[in-house]
């Protein structure tokens, strides 16, 4: 049996252990790439990762839509890209800006 003394360690290393968790998850979800094959030759790779949000594409901290919206990118190049850099985020905004025009003419 459990008494109130010895119940204090335990309910703080649950908190220690589900924090540590938490934290690794969230360490891998934040590059968001789905996939990544690297050339035989060079540094080039193909990344799958999801689209930017496009409610967060103006925004300081863009945030990668959920991947089973199927809004999948297929990019191809440097190993080290980031789907949520300056680059891609501009890239992005302007398909989205293109793509509002698309639609305005129609």
């Amino acid at each position: 049996m459990i008494t109130i003394k010895n119940s204090k360690p335990v309910f703080y290393g649950l908190i220690v252990v589900s924090t540590l968790a938490m934290g690794a998850a969230q360490a891998g979800a934040q590059d968001g790439i789905i996939s990544k094959t690297q050339a035989a030759q060079g540094g080039y790779c193909h990344l799958r990762f999801p689209a930017i949000d496009p409610l967060t594409l103006g925004t300081d901290h863009p945030q990668l839509q959920d991947p089973q919206k199927g809004d999948i990118i297929d990019y191809y190049g440097s190993c080290d890209h980031d789907p949520l850099g300056k680059d891609e985020v501009e890239r992005q905004e302007e398909d989205q800006l293109v793509r509002g025009m698309r639609n305005w003419a129609e």
